[in-house]
């Protein structure tokens, strides 16, 4: 019996730039803040030119300054409120007038509540929260990252290969927080502190708003997907930090920098049909 012919798919030429962002001009909203800084650095690193969007203009204008020197590209920061529909969209119509076009955009934003107390009330729990803080919290995460979808995806569909649109979702989108993180032995339950609710609200809502656009403009050849990062070590006390580690089957927080590859892989041709997925980045924890 003859052997078994073998047919080989040629193997592409281009498998060293499939990671590359040459050329491509890249929104990314809340770039002053730790991850947005961390976005900014791969993107800049692949040869992208990140636009840098934040309510902290000298901060964002700093790590332009910062990236421009050490890459030797033309990123740019400017002072952007996400929640005003208005500066949104003057906005997106002058980085297309500076830069050409626009071809990716990372909705990064969001406030994050804290886990705070007081002596009398705990506004974190759910029946103290404030509605004035529920609707800010909203406003930020999901009106803005509607906002931005909506005048600098237009222009991502209207490039001949389209682009990519990267939500940064978070594990608190796919699973409830354990609150026995913050539990304190020594106070009643009214006073004990709690993940506030607007965080994961926002987070699952990326979710949705990533399903929606990932068929709204896929023949224009616009993807669109979330990235759910999970907790990142930042100087939190050792006991939370702990606590944390052992709820995650890789035993420990991620790194600040540790999000950047699956990042550059969302936003580049390594990952051209992946489209709509929700991509969980947190050392397992919402697999138990």
């Amino acid at each position: 019996m003859a052997g078994k012919q073998w047919e080989f798919i040629k193997v592409s030429d281009n498998l060293d730039s499939l990671f590359r962002l040459d050329g491509k001009v890249i929104v990314i909203t809340g770039a002053a803040g730790l991850l947005g800084q961390m976005h900014a650095e791969a993107i800049a690193a692949y040869g992208g030119t990140p636009i840098l969007l934040d309510l902290n203009f000298n901060a964002v204008q700093l790590l332009a300054d910062s990236l421009n020197q050490k890459y030797d590209i033309n990123c740019k920061g400017y002072q952007v409120d996400i929640t005003d529909e208005t500066q949104v969209k003057n906005n997106a119509n002058q980085v297309k007038l500076d830069f050409g076009c626009i071809n990716g955009l990372i909705n990064n934003a969001a406030n994050n509540p804290k886990v705070e107390t007081d002596n009398s009330e705990n506004f974190s729990r759910l029946e103290n929260f404030p509605i004035n803080i529920w609707e800010q919290d909203i406003a930020v995460g999901l009106t803005g990252a509607f906002n931005c979808a909506k005048y600098y995806g237009v222009f991502i569909s209207e490039n001949i290969d389209g682009g990519s649109i990267v939500n940064i979702s978070s594990d608190l989108g796919l699973i409830a927080p354990d609150q026995r993180l913050y539990a304190d032995p020594n106070k009643p339950k009214h006073l004990q502190s709690v993940k506030p609710v607007t965080y994961s609200v926002v987070k699952a809502g990326l979710i949705g708003l990533t399903r929606y656009l990932a068929t709204y403009w896929a023949e224009d050849g616009v993807r669109c997907n979330a990235m759910c990062p999970g907790g990142i070590e930042n100087g939190q006390p050792s006991e939370f930090i702990d606590k944390v580690s052992n709820l995650i089957p890789l035993k420990r927080m991620a790194k600040a920098n540790e999000y950047q590859g699956t990042l550059i892989w969302m936003l580049s041709d390594a990952s051209s049909y992946l489209n709509g997925s929700i991509v969980p980045v947190e050392g397992g924890r919402s697999v138990w």
